[in-house]
């Protein structure tokens, strides 16, 4: 009887119930993915590592051009949003928006507050993509992602049961093929250790029959 009341009871901005996040918690779950995010991002940057999805085509444009990757990755989740609404819903497409948003924002001002003089390219593949996973687990979990490819592995886990991590390893591996056009192959082995590590984190902790608050 507690149980089904808790259920029912009302979810305000300071609190929330048991399958249910607060406003507050989203803001804080969402700012929280993205600063973990940035930070892999960042560290994957200054080893000059890539990484599968469309951070991993924001890399590859990034080091093709020399253009900014904030505003890169900002423009290439643009098309995935009308997905995002249809398939997820208003509620996810909003705070997924502001996610990418933020993420995007931080990847532009993180490098020049936090410098790696000196790393080990595979140690950036393991930290960076612990980070980014944890990242976009945070953000999984108050029903958010990063975009891209995120939307359609969150999408298909919801639809069909396919966990997210495989789903999005598998599309990532299309992004790392491309990256053999633009990267040297120690270079490409650490990108996808990087990516192996990011959606093994996914794979193993993100499922919805053991974390079912929204």
């Amino acid at each position: 009887m507690a149980d089904a009341a808790a259920k029912k009871s009302p979810v305000g901005f300071w609190s929330s119930s048991s399958d249910r996040h607060s406003p507050l918690e989203d803001m804080q779950g969402i700012a929280a993915g993205s600063m973990l995010a940035a930070l892999g991002v960042t560290m994957l940057s200054s080893a000059h590592l890539l990484i599968g999805g469309t951070a991993g085509l924001g890399f590859l444009i990034r080091y093709s051009t020399g253009l900014s990757f904030g505003l890169i990755f900002f423009a290439l989740n643009l098309p995935f949003y009308w997905i995002a609404y249809k398939r997820l819903g208003l509620a996810f497409t909003i705070k997924t928006f502001a996610a990418v948003a933020f993420t995007s924002v931080l990847t532009e001002f993180l490098p020049g507050l936090i410098a790696f003089d000196h790393i080990h390219p595979v140690v950036a593949a393991l930290f960076g993509g612990l980070l980014i996973g944890t990242g976009m687990l945070a953000l999984f979990r108050h029903r958010a992602s990063l975009g891209g490819f995120g939307i359609l592995a969150l999408y298909l886990q919801d639809r069909f049961g396919w966990r997210a991590g495989f789903v999005q390893l598998g599309l990532d591996g299309v992004v790392l093929a491309l990256s053999f056009f633009v990267a040297s192959p120690y270079v490409i082995l650490c990108s996808i250790l990087a990516a192996v590590t990011l959606n093994l984190t996914l794979a193993i902790n993100h499922r919805t029959d053991r974390y079912i608050v929204r």
